[in-house]
C-alpha cells in the first residue's frame, strides 16, 4: 500500500514538473533574426544574453528563504479594506493635453504623463491579473481608474521591461488599435508582432537611443534589472529606465531596477528632472532581491541621484508580488524621503497631480488598514 502512494506521489511530481516545463517553454518568446543582430552590437550583451553592468548576486538558498517563498512572514500583505480609487474623467482624452505637466498614478507601476502637449503612458497593465493565464495570478487590490475601454488619445506607451506586471497583452492591444506608439525595450519586439501590433507602431531601443514624438525625446536609459516572460528566454531580452525630455519639462522613470551607479550619470547627462517616477516596492530579504528591487531608501537616494526635484513612488499597492506587508513601502519611503528632505507626491490612484500645485502628502493607505 505503501508503495503504491509513493508512487502515485513520484507520478504526480513528474506530470507536474513536465506540464511546468511545457508551459515554460511555451511562454518563452523567441528573438526575430533582425532583432537579434541588433542584440548582437549591445553594450551590455555577451553569450547570448543581456547582463547587469554591475553585475548582481545570486539567490541565497536557506531555510528562511524557501519560509518566505512558501509561508510569507505573518505581514499584512493585501489591504484589508477598498483602496479609495478616483475615476478619472476621460473626455479629456479627445483632445491634445495643455501644455506644462501633470500626471496621474494608475496603480502599481502605471502611470499617466502629460508632459508639454503629448500624452504618454508608463508600463501601462489594465488588466485584473498581472499573469499569462486570466483565471490564476496575481490579482489588482483595486479597481484600475480607468477602464481599458475608456482609454484612448495616448501617444506613446513606454515599457521598461517584459514582465507580466509591466507588460500587458490586452491593454497593448488596445493601445495598438487607437494608434499609440509602442516604445520597448532591445529584443521585444517580436512578442509585440505575435500580438499582431503593427510594425509601424512598434520601435525596440537598445540603451541611450531615443526617439521624438510631438516634440518630446524619449530616451531608453539603464537599469538593473532582468527580464523574460517564460522558463527558457532569462535576459534574452533587454530592460531599461526611460528619461522623457520636454521643451518645457523632464521626467525620469526608473522601471524596475535596483541601486545602480548609472543613476547619477543620467541626472548629469539629462537631469535636473521635474518627476522621478521610481519604483519602492517588491523588494526582498537578501541582496539578490535588493541587486534588481532597490529598498525604498534606495529609491530616494535614486531621486536625489537623477537630480529629480519631486518623487512618485510606484510599484506597490496593486499587487501582491513580495514579501512585506503591501503598505511597507509607503511608510518606508515617507520616512526616507522626509530625512532627505525629498518632495514627495502620493495621490490616490486616478487621483490627478498638477505640478504646479503639488498637494501635500495625504497617507490615505492608513485609512485602508
Amino acid at each position: 500500500m505503501l508503495k503504491k502512494i509513493i508512487l502515485s506521489l513520484l507520478g504526480i511530481i513528474v506530470i507536474v514538473a513536465l506540464l511546468g516545463t511545457f508551459v515554460g517553454w511555451y511562454l518563452s518568446v523567441p528573438v526575430s533574426a533582425p532583432e537579434q543582430a541588433r542584440m548582437q552590437k549591445a553594450a551590455h550583451y555577451a553569450d547570448n544574453k543581456f547582463a547587469n553592468p554591475e553585475g548582481q548576486s545570486s539567490w541565497e538558498f536557506s531555510v528562511r528563504n524557501l519560509q518566505l517563498a512558501f509561508f510569507g512572514e505573518g505581514k499584512q500583505e493585501k489591504p484589508a479594506s477598498a483602496i479609495p480609487v478616483v475615476s478619472v474623467e476621460t473626455e479629456s482624452f479627445d483632445h491634445a493635453p495643455e501644455p506644462g505637466l501633470r500626471y496621474l498614478w494608475l496603480g502599481h507601476s502605471s502611470v499617466l504623463l502629460e508632459i508639454d502637449g503629448v500624452r504618454v503612458l508608463l508600463d501601462p497593465v489594465l488588466s485584473e491579473r498581472v499573469s499569462p493565464f486570466s483565471f490564476a495570478g496575481p490579482a489588482r487590490f483595486h479597481p484600475s481608474p480607468i477602464p481599458l475601454n475608456e482609454l484612448r488619445g495616448i501617444d506613446a506607451a513606454l515599457i521598461s521591461h517584459n514582465h507580466y506586471d509591466h507588460m500587458d497583452e490586452a491593454t497593448l492591444r488596445h493601445l495598438a488599435k487607437d494608434g499609440t506608439r509602442i516604445f520597448v525595450p532591445l529584443g521585444m519586439a517580436p512578442l509585440l508582432q505575435q500580438w499582431q501590433i503593427p510594425d509601424a507602431q512598434i520601435q525596440s531601443f537598445d540603451w541611450n537611443e531615443a526617439a521624438t514624438v510631438k516634440g518630446v525625446r524619449m530616451v531608453a536609459t539603464p537599469a538593473r534589472h532582468y527580464a523574460n516572460r517564460g522558463t527558457f528566454d532569462y535576459k534574452e531580452t533587454s530592460w531599461n529606465s526611460w528619461s522623457i525630455l520636454g521643451p518645457e519639462h523632464r521626467v525620469f522613470y526608473s522601471g524596475d531596477t535596483g541601486a545602480s551607479l548609472q543613476f547619477a550619470k543620467l541626472g548629469e547627462k539629462f537631469g535636473p528632472f521635474d518627476l522621478g517616477v521610481i519604483k519602492v516596492g517588491a523588494y526582498g530579504p537578501d541582496q539578490a532581491w535588493l541587486d534588481v528591487h532597490m529598498a525604498p531608501e534606495d529609491s530616494v537616494q535614486t531621486a536625489l541621484d537623477v537630480q529629480a526635484s519631486v518623487l512618485l513612488p510606484v510599484h506597490w499597492g496593486t499587487f501582491d508580488l513580495a514579501y512585506h506587508a503591501w503598505d511597507e513601502p509607503a511608510e518606508r519611503v515617507l520616512q526616507s524621503a522626509g530625512d532627505a528632505g525629498v518632495t514627495l507626491v502620493m495621490p490616490r490612484p486616478g487621483e490627478w497631480v498638477e505640478h504646479t500645485a503639488l498637494p501635500s502628502v495625504d497617507t490615505w493607505w492608513r485609512e485602508v488598514d
